[in-house]
């Protein structure tokens, strides 16, 4: 019966955000309440959500002081550099913006967080899609796919519980790993292309010039109305400026539009030029100390916010004007966290994970037992997306490897294999990472997942297959 209604709670919830019935935070928060009451245990319920809560107050609380601590980079000026060189690359191509998209969020993932690589992704892309009016699920679905290879990284979390779970050296895992690995980013990326492709037929292709032209009648015309008259030539001298020329004077030209064509405003009053390498040392070592785990993320996160806002803005008021400007991101991340706590706390508590993972393992025939490591490869897309990595991996992951064992599939086939569905876990609702994405995108979480599922499912088994070809699965 809890297997049922652990299968069920989370159809429920699914189907309701999909369908825009329920905000997240609400189906977060009532359908497990709701289930807990069906299951006969609400009067735990207070007990559940405390556990949950308290598990994931140390998320929360990271991501509450990693929003601040980036919001205010991205306020003093510390990306501009970064928007600007994408720009380069990308110009007003759609392709190459989806592309970029992909390549950033690949490389930001290189310091092991989520968070933090959506935060840097999303701030640096989102002004391109807005201004070219593209479709933002298109960024959150292939950011999340590159940072869900990524996550595989010995530092990223869930190889270093494989090989606890299944005690076994995480590099002997990682390494062997690395061909199929390649083969599932350079997959996101061929779909980056393709889905950037779609974009360019939609929206088709503009030059710098072109975009500058379009916003500077689109603002002339505004201008105008409000003023009720009719002054065509300052719309005439507005269109002429934003020209790219021709001839000689065409590259000249196209970067000088490059260099207007601003993502980020290069005047605001909160850039801080002088502090430009104070603030990227800060960061730089940030993210060491996460890479070496010298301190605790959500501690390293407080002193990081506490200091940058310090020097940065020394007065009390800029501090306040500071908190105040990234108050909407930090409030709608935490919530939605604290939210997931319930959902967690009650599928835990009253015992639905275990009795699911219990019951996909009965459900596997005995013949498939030399071929538990592709079994365990496949039950990741589905179990990796229902629960978390700590349930999936010190759950249901040495239950699995104990039967390959008796058909003699090792504990090293059987961990790689469990890493295949990272790709699909990192958009699963119970990720407080991928509230960060989409809330910063602007995003309904359900349009999210309509978009994201079936082509992170495909790069899950891209690798897959890339394993079983290499002989790694």
């Amino acid at each position: 019966m809890l297997t049922i209604l652990g299968f069920a709670m989370i159809a429920t919830f699914l189907v309701l955000i999909m369908m825009k019935k329920m905000s997240p935070i609400a189906a977060l928060v009532l359908i497990p309440a709701l289930f807990c009451v069906f299951v006969g245990k609400g009067a735990k319920l207070g007990d559940y959500v405390i556990e949950g809560v308290t598990s994931l107050a140390p998320t929360a609380a990271m991501l509450m002081f990693a929003i601040v601590y980036f919001g205010v980079m991205i306020d003093v000026g510390l990306f501009d550099p970064i928007v600007r060189g994408i720009l380069k690359f990308c110009k007003a191509d759609p392709m190459r913006i989806v592309v970029g998209t992909a390549v950033l969020a690949a490389i930001v993932s290189l310091d092991g967080d989520g968070s933090t690589t959506f935060m840097i992704t999303v701030s640096a892309m989102y002004p391109l899609y807005k201004r070219l009016k593209m479709s933002l699920v298109v960024m959150t679905g292939v950011a999340a796919m590159a940072n869900g290879v990524m996550n595989t990284l010995p530092w990223g979390g869930p190889t270093a519980r494989a090989a606890t779970a299944l005690k076994v050296d995480a590099s002997d895992i990682f390494v062997p790993m690395i061909p199929a690995l390649a083969v599932g980013l350079l997959g996101v990326f061929v779909l980056s292309y393709v889905l950037g492709m779609r974009e360019r037929k939609r929206l088709g292709v503009l030059t710098l010039g072109e975009v500058l032209v379009e916003e500077k009648v689109e603002e002339t015309e505004t201008v105008l109305v409000g003023a009720g008259s009719g002054n065509s030539g300052t719309g005439k001298a507005a269109v002429s400026t934003g020209g790219s020329g021709s001839g000689a004077d065409a590259e000249d030209d196209e970067a000088g539009d490059a260099e207007r064509f601003q993502v980020l405003d290069p005047n605001r009053p909160t850039l801080r030029p002088k502090l430009y390498w104070f603030n990227a040392l800060l960061t730089v070592a940030l993210l060491t100390c996460m890479i070496m785990e010298w301190l605790p993320i959500p501690v390293l996160f407080l002193l990081g916010a506490a200091l940058a806002l310090t020097v940065n803005f020394p007065h009390i008021p800029d501090q306040k004007a500071r908190l105040a400007a990234h108050a909407d991101n930090v409030l709608n991340v935490s919530g939605m966290v604290f939210a997931a706590a319930v959902f967690t706390g009650v599928l835990q508590g009253t015992g639905m994970v275990d009795h699911m993972a219990r019951w996909m393992v009965d459900v596997i025939p005995n013949g498939m037992g030399p071929h538990m490591a592709l079994v365990t490869g496949i039950l990741s897309l589905p179990l990796t997306y229902f629960m978390s990595n700590d349930g999936f991996y010190f759950g249901v992951l040495p239950v699995l490897a104990e039967a390959g064992a008796a058909h003699g599939v090792t504990p090293l086939e059987m961990a790689r294999a469990s890493l295949v569905g990272q790709p699909l876990h990192m958009s699963s609702p119970l990720v407080p990472a991928v509230y960060v994405l989409v809330g910063m995108a602007k995003v309904e979480f359900g349009d999210h997942t309509r978009f994201v599922v079936k082509w992170a499912a495909l790069t899950c088994l891209v690798i897959l297959g890339a394993g079983i070809l290499f002989g790694i699965i």
